[in-house]
């Protein structure tokens, strides 16, 4: 099996596995990196959600064939050392977990989502923030997302 190459984290990493397995085992299984959740196994729920090339990916759906030369960013890289990335601050600030097994799909996509549009229309929040949350955090995701890109959004 030929060798792929791709950085997670920041970190070169190789692997010549399976180049039908999903990303997100890799990082689960075989890197211990558990930030990133199971859900659905379908790309529907955004539990797995990691960066690809800067974009929010489904790391369930996304075979390790298609990270030859890429850069993945998982939760766990999404921080600067101790300093957390404003958008975990702004989800701690508006207090938006609640069970939390979704969270770390959603920031991701929160994260991604502030890279490419530093100040966010509510519809580019809308569509950006396509994970599934069964605690119906929503509104305090789109404030804290708000918070995190520096604008006030009225209360709901």
């Amino acid at each position: 099996m030929p060798t792929i190459r791709f950085r997670l984290n920041g970190l070169a990493k190789e692997y010549s596995g399976d180049p039908t397995q999903p990303l997100l085992w890799h990082l689960r299984d075989e890197l211990g990196l558990t930030g990133s959740k199971y859900g659905c196994g379908i790309g529907a729920c955004g539990a797995c959600t990691v960066h690809l090339n800067g974009d929010a990916a489904r790391s369930c759906l996304l075979p390790m064939a298609a990270l030859a030369d890429a850069e993945i960013r998982t939760i766990e890289g999404l921080a600067d050392g101790d300093t957390l990335h404003p958008v975990q601050q702004a989800w701690v600030k508006h207090d938006v977990a609640q069970c939390g097994y979704c969270q770390a799909g959603q920031i991701m996509a929160a994260a991604a989502l502030l890279e490419k549009h530093a100040q966010p229309s509510d519809e580019q929040i809308d569509a950006a923030m396509s994970g599934i949350c069964r605690c119906g955090t929503y509104i305090r995701m789109r404030k804290a997302i708000a918070s995190a890109a520096g604008q006030q959004r009225g209360e709901a």
